[in-house]
């Protein structure tokens, strides 16, 4: 399901002049149950991705040509060294990749039951070296320099990497686009409230903020789509974007303007990656210029195009694969065989 990035990062994994986009947060290793609709003590065959939220994310903005690195940290160890390759071949420059010498890799595991029962396991106890990130391993140039920033919510849930945050977004100053994925999963904080405190910290220095509805109510207190939006701007974001998963999408910016996008109908396999996919859609849609209308359409069909396939990093949709889908196309023709193998293993 690989397609060749647009843009790749130089042959030596250094950060390409006029750095694009810089994201902040979580890399480490899919390991994916090739059967699907079947536990994992069932499972008998595995496939090893790219994985992480704000990877995934790099990986999508670069799809799109954009020039593109992460800050992040992985272990002294192959999976480590697997993580840096796979961000180079698919076009994510490692130069800010930092190599930690004490905890390992994360590698993160699911089981896949279609339509929308995707559990998780995720293996980073008792921390992982995206989460020990110091402001000594930052380039603050390349931070003010980029044209977008995006950081998860994660990041802000242990020290040093919570300390990091902050101080990567006051170099930051509220320079457009400087973007917070709401990304919670309660397995990383004590509590919600706690995670709502350092949230509510960091909007006020964001200019764009993304997340859904369960998201919305960690971060502002709201799960209605409406006063979620509108509690985003009032906590000072310029831009609030609610994912509201079958009913589409909802935006909303400070200048007054109100944007709903419908879902795209399809036939999902694996929904994991599908709001990275979005995500990476956004970032090309901001830096793009276009109407937040646009934005929002191209970004709903990136993210159900990574959900009707496996894996995440590497399942990626180019501008072409998007736009034949809006054009009522399948982008998957090509993929239809591996598609359908994968089905036909599902008990669901």
């Amino acid at each position: 399901m690989t397609s060749q990035p647009a843009v790749p990062a130089d042959v030596d994994g250094t950060a390409p002049d006029g750095l694009q986009v810089l994201t902040f947060g979580r890399a480490g290793v899919d390991v994916y149950p090739l059967q699907v609709g079947v536990g994992l003590e069932d499972v008998e065959t595995f496939g090893k991705y790219l994985g992480g939220t704000t990877a995934n994310v790099a990986v999508a903005a670069a799809r799109f040509g954009h020039r593109t690195s992460i800050i992040t940290g992985v272990g002294d160890d192959p999976f480590g060294r697997f993580v840096r390759r796979a961000l180079r071949d698919l076009g994510v420059s490692d130069e800010f990749v930092v190599t930690n010498h004490t905890y390992a890799t994360p590698v993160t595991f699911c089981e896949i039951f279609p339509p929308d029962d995707f559990p998780l396991w995720f293996y980073r106890k008792p921390t992982a070296p995206d989460l020990q990130i110091t402001p000594a391993d930052i380039d603050f140039d390349a931070v003010r320099a980029t044209e977008l920033l995006w950081l998860s919510v994660t990041g802000l849930s242990e020290e040093p990497s919570r300390q990091s945050h902050f101080e990567v977004l006051e170099a930051r100053a509220r320079k457009p686009f400087t973007v917070l994925d709401l990304d919670y999963r309660p397995m990383f904080w004590d509590t919600p409230a706690h995670a709502t405190e350092q949230v509510q910290k960091v909007l006020p220095n964001v200019t764009v903020a993304v997340g859904n509805r369960e998201e919305c109510e960690v971060a502002v207190g709201e799960t209605e789509p409406e006063r979620a939006a509108d509690a985003l701007l009032a906590a000072g974001v310029e831009l609030a974007v609610v994912k509201q998963g079958p009913k589409g999408v909802l935006a909303k910016t400070r200048s007054g303007e109100r944007v709903e996008a419908p879902p795209i109908p399809v036939r999902p396999l694996n929904g994991l990656g599908a709001g990275d996919s979005f995500g990476g859609s956004l970032i090309h849609g901001l830096l793009e210029g276009w109407p937040l209308e646009k934005v929002l359409r191209h970004a709903n069909a990136a993210g159900a195009i990574v959900a009707s396939r496996l894996e995440c990093s590497t399942a990626m949709p180019t501008q072409e694969e998007i736009e034949t889908l809006l054009a009522g196309g399948d982008p998957n023709e090509r993929l239809a065989d591996s598609l359908a193998s994968h089905f036909a293993g599902s008990g669901r």
